[in-house]
């Protein structure tokens, strides 16, 4: 039962959002690190997120009994019944948005807010109805980094404006990586994604060009003198090995294992990016 709700809450998605929030604190804070701070805000997060995602997981248990890599989860299966799963989720949530407005900032925890509404509301309802569902999906994805940045700098500058750019523009081609992977799942479940509602060229389009409005926008960073050089290059190479990935299996048949490839590499790029950003300050000193 324990680790039923353990899944209710995606723990993938927390740790995913985790490293990109400490990406974004660890930026703002140039080596001079507050660790009670930090994990203050990686804790507040974590379970604001669980929350999130676990109210997700109750508004989509329909829709996720037609779909095959969920149509085990636990709502849909009955291990968890969907009263206590309300329940849950409303405990994770406010324990994480006091955990913010106590021990961060009014700042953060307001970013964060605004993120949750848009994922547990906004994206819920669009996710059914429009294929710019995950156009709208980016805005909560982007917010961790942010709320990392801005729960050290109490500032929304344009060092969190760029952070929240870089995230959305990853997260696009993420996102149509999976549309395009799990095409079989989203229409059976009758979502409008753009892969089902567009088709798979304009999918694919879209995906690469996106990459390289990411490419664009890491270099932001650097443009604008908050990271430097050695993050430039780094991340400049991983985004161009996905692009180059991307062109490579553009006219293969096989999209499926087109977008799987793109989805999968989109994560080592994350990874790659965060631990640049975080180590951004330390690596200029060297």
């Amino acid at each position: 039962m324990i680790k039923s709700y353990y899944y209710l809450a995606k723990p993938g998605i927390i740790y995913g959002n985790l490293i990109t929030a400490a990406a974004g604190f660890l930026l703002a804070s140039q080596t001079n690190v507050d660790w009670y701070l930090f994990l203050a805000l990686l804790g507040g997060t974590a379970l604001v997120i669980g929350s999130a995602c676990a109210f997700n997981n109750y508004i989509d248990r329909g829709v996720d009994s037609k779909m095959a890599r969920t149509k085990k989860r636990a709502l849909v299966s009955g291990n968890i019944h969907p009263r206590a799963a309300l329940v849950y989720a409303s405990v994770l949530g406010i324990a994480g948005f006091l955990c913010l407005l106590v021990f961060t900032n009014t700042l953060a925890t307001i970013v964060e807010l605004v993120a949750f509404i848009f994922y547990v509301i906004i994206y819920g309802w669009a996710k059914r109805n429009t294929s710019f569902s995950t156009l709208i999906g980016t805005i909560p994805g982007a917010a961790p980094p942010v709320a990392g940045y801005v729960a050290v700098t109490n500032n929304f500058d344009g060092g969190a404006l760029i952070l929240f750019f870089i995230l959305v523009f990853w997260q696009l081609p993420h996102f149509y990586g999976i549309a395009l992977y799990r095409f079989k799942d989203y229409k059976a479940a009758g979502l409008p994604v753009m892969s089902v509602s567009k088709g798979f060229l304009s999918t694919k389009i879209q995906t690469l060009v996106y990459i390289l409005a990411f490419m664009v926008t890491v270099a932001a960073l650097w443009y604008f003198n908050y990271a430097g050089y050695t993050y430039l290059i780094v991340v400049e190479l991983l985004a161009l090995a996905w692009l180059v990935k991307g062109i490579q299996g553009f006219d293969n048949q096989k999209t499926a294992n087109w977008g799987k490839k793109i989805f999968l590499f989109s994560l080592i790029v994350n990874v790659g990016m965060s631990v640049m950003i975080g180590a951004n300050s330390w690596l200029v000193k060297l």
